[in-house]
């Protein structure tokens, strides 16, 4: 018996079965396999019959799963959720003023879109550092609000939509590629959401889902920007919505692999029992990495507020004091080489932080990741982090 729970060489004596903790693509669902996609119409016209059953199959999937209402269009875009954003983005704002709101780097992309690209005079920006959100009771409703559900770079959420009035005046435009199948989304107060199918189900990338409330809908038979639209972002023909779009006719082409893959996340969802269940595991695995992390001497939270915290790409912090008064390179390198050895290890895949965040690890927890492997990983952190910070030990 090993009571410590340790190899003779110091490693922990467990290792996760899956070392994909990748913040996207993430992990595939349990017990997936190339098999999962032997169904799969390839070769084929996604515009064919079958083909086109493919695609109303994974829309009604989703409107199913996530409980879109049924006036709620969902159309299947290009370009990820990347694309379905600038999509709504190109197509919508103008009409009004807009106020866009960040606190991490998607949410500045959409911000660089809105003032730099599209130059709208009338853009108000509210940021909040990593690890905070602005003060949502300064947001003017009288506006368009472009907002991220859960900020994947910071691990930073809205902890509700308490704050989004119901007699708002402009749109809700939601980023929710992070938190759609992790977190409850308020369908009432969103406009605009999106996401991508690669993050909490693990799907395969490239593809990108948009849902229209009728309120947005009106805005696009109602608006024409000043802009040229790309054809790709085209949704309106002669002042009506092109409503094949959200019947499986996608503007694009695209992989009936990775629509196959798709239902197959969604069917795996279906058979632990839904969202409920996908939330209550994205939750669990949270809640580990919370025990752990009160227990830790070095490791905290980038999100200070519990009621704010991602339950799916999990941002840890150094908080040792023998790091904190490094200088900022000294303190880059600890995060980077805990990283770099359990992915040499192949205890962990992926698990830096993004690239433009504060110094840290980003661990993605959400329903696709089983919490033994999660139980698995969190004693080699420790080992990790030792073995990175030797030097200092040793020096002092």
């Amino acid at each position: 018996m090993n009571p410590t729970n340790t190899t003779e060489s110091g490693r922990p004596a467990v290792r996760p079965a899956n070392p994909q903790f990748s913040s996207g693509p993430c992990a595939k669902r349990p017990g997936w396999s190339p098999q999962s996609l032997k169904d799969a119409l390839v070769g084929r016209s996604h515009r064919s019959k079958p083909g086109k059953a493919k695609l109303v199959e994974a829309i009604e999937k989703t409107r199913a799963i996530l409980g879109v209402p049924a006036d709620y269009r969902i159309g299947i875009v290009a370009a990820s959720d990347t694309g379905a954003v600038e999509m709504a983005l190109w197509s919508m704002l103008g009409a009004r003023g807009v106020d866009m709101l960040a606190w991490e780097s998607f949410g500045e992309g959409w911000i660089t879109d809105v003032v730099k690209q599209l130059k709208l005079k009338d853009a108000r920006t509210l940021t909040a550092p990593y690890g905070k959100l602005p003060d949502l009771s300064t947001v003017d409703f009288r506006n368009d609000v472009v907002f991220t559900w859960n900020g994947t770079t910071s691990g930073v959420r809205v902890p509700n939509a308490s704050w989004i009035p119901d007699d708002r005046e402009g749109l809700t435009i939601c980023d929710a590629t992070s938190a759609a199948f992790a977190q409850e989304l308020a369908w009432p107060k969103l406009d605009v959401t999106t996401f991508s199918w690669q993050k909490v189900l693990g799907g395969e990338a490239a593809h990108g889902m948009l849902i229209l409330s009728p309120r947005a809908v009106e805005r696009l038979e109602t608006y024409k920007p000043d802009w040229p639209l790309p054809k790709i972002f085209r949704m309106t023909k002669g002042g009506k919505l092109i409503e094949g779009i959200f019947q499986g006719e996608t503007i694009n082409t695209p992989s009936m692999l990775c629509v196959e893959d798709y239902i197959d996340a969604l069917n795996w969802a279906e058979s632990i029992g839904g969202l409920s269940s996908l939330i209550g595991r994205a939750d669990a695995n949270l809640d580990v990495i919370g025990e752990w992390v009160q227990r830790s001497s070095w490791a905290e939270f980038l999100c200070e507020d519990v009621e704010n915290r991602s339950n799916t790409s999990v941002c840890l912090k150094i908080k040792d004091p023998r790091v904190t008064a490094l200088s900022a390179d000294e303190q880059a390198a600890i995060p980077k080489a805990i990283a770099n050895l359990l992915d040499k290890e192949g205890i962990a895949y992926d698990i830096a932080g993004y690239r433009d965040a504060p110094a840290g690890l980003r661990i993605w927890a959400g329903a696709t990741v089983e919490i033994d492997d999660l139980l698995g990983l969190l004693p080699w952190l420790d080992w990790a982090y030792g073995q990175a910070t030797a030097k200092i030990a040793a020096a002092a």
